[in-house]
């Protein structure tokens, strides 16, 4: 006895296959015309409702912050994980992405430049963009997680309907309390005019209130430019935009600052970090900005930085709960100096574990415990501590604080 019955597979949408069961060629043509009409999305929030199983239910124990579990195996027993409901649990935007080619701590002539590296789950690499040149309002669509960095990512839509198509999706940073329906701009090529009336960009103006020439041509009083000032603040000063450092008010919290004026954001990417606009100097041209480690550096006015600071602040707070997770993550074992011979390491070789009253050293025979080991000043790079202004604490100094 034969069936007439056939499956059909190849009908896709949203880069998954469809399975259908049809019964005559008729009812195939219906179905191909009804899908037909749904329109292709690149990028959707997820609809269905993620409810865990009854033994998942069982075995999480979530408090406010972290997520713990039952421990009925030693590799859950102390898994602690940062809470996160708002996360995308979809797969990331393909065209954002490319293939990470692993090396194993290898550099181009095969020697392991850095130890303990190798293995790890298939990944790949989420294009962020730390520039933010295109300006105009995006459109937050979801927040991700990203395998590469400690801190989430958030997927933006560009307004602009006559933008470049290349330019229409972008990752960026998520700063904390960044939520899927925000909206954030990036000021990096100047205010627009006539955003705030009665302001006109201009690098003159340096993050102080002067008087300055509306567009009539006549001459604004202090309390009109500081009114306009403050309007423009309560516009631009929202996490996530982005503004040049002479436009963002004294204390405000801040992270993915550059150091070029038409350079990529370097500094402060890390999850949960932030640095803070200290003084602008009255020379306009640095801006004095504290940094994660203490550090306080002059930074010149013209580089921007983002408002907010750095979103998954509970990272560091994290158990990963067995070495297995470490392999995951492209974490070799790591030996001790003591376990090694002499020949290795400083502190190898001897009679049983004593590294033989020598001060903790690398494998290089570095100092490692207080000495400083770089060379600022005559010694070293000209001019390599020319911008900070106040080091970061060290010592006795730190745990002062």
């Amino acid at each position: 006895m034969t069936s007439n019955v056939r499956l059909e597979i190849g009908e896709t949408h949203h880069g998954r296959g469809l399975e259908k069961a049809t019964a005559s060629p008729s009812s195939r043509v219906a179905f191909r015309s009804c899908t037909t009409g749904l329109a292709r999305t690149y990028a959707t929030e997820a609809t269905a409702q993620h409810l865990p199983t009854d033994v998942n239910a069982a075995l999480s124990r979530t408090s406010v912050l972290f997520k713990t579990y039952k421990p009925v195996s030693p590799g859950i027993r102390h898994l602690k994980r940062p809470l996160a409901p708002h996360i995308y649990k979809g797969r990331p935007l393909r065209l954002l992405t490319v293939a990470l080619r692993k090396k194993g701590g290898r550099n181009n002539t095969g020697r392991i430049t850095v130890r303990s590296r190798g293995g790890g789950h298939k990944r790949r690499i989420r294009l962020v963009d730390f520039v933010r040149s295109e300006p105009g309002p995006h459109d937050v669509v979801r927040v991700e997680y990203d395998p590469n960095r400690s801190a989430h990512i958030a997927l933006l839509k560009n307004r602009n309907p006559n933008v470049d198509g290349s330019k229409v999706w972008s990752y960026i940073l998520a700063c904390e309390g960044l939520r899927a329906g925000h909206v954030v701009e990036s000021f990096r090529q100047g205010i627009p005019e006539g955003l705030v009336p009665g302001f006109v960009d201009s690098k003159d103006v340096r993050g102080k209130v002067l008087d300055h020439t509306d567009q009539e041509g006549q001459v604004q009083s202090t309390s009109t430019a500081s009114l306009a000032l403050g309007v423009l603040r309560s516009l631009t000063i929202k996490p996530g935009n982005v503004l040049p450092l002479r436009l963002i008010p004294t204390g405000t919290i801040i992270h993915s600052i550059s150091l070029d004026p038409q350079g990529r954001a370097i500094l402060v990417r890390s999850a949960g970090t932030f640095a803070q606009v200290v003084a602008h100097e009255d020379s306009g041209r640095y801006t004095q900005v504290r940094l994660q480690s203490g550090e306080v550096r002059k930074i010149l006015q013209d580089c921007v930085a983002t408002i907010g600071k750095v979103s998954n602040p509970l990272w560091k707070n994290r158990n990963l709960g067995k070495a297995g997770r470490s392999r995951w993550l492209g974490r070799r074992p790591h030996v001790r100096g003591m376990a090694m011979n002499r020949c290795d390491h400083p502190h190898g070789g001897g009679r049983g574990k004593s590294k033989g009253n020598k001060h903790p050293r690398s494998i290089w025979g570095w100092l490692t415990k207080g000495k400083r080991t770089r060379k600022p000043g005559p010694k070293g790079p000209k001019n390599s501590n020319k911008m900070v202004v106040r080091e970061r604490p060290r010592g006795k100094e730190k745990r002062s604080n």
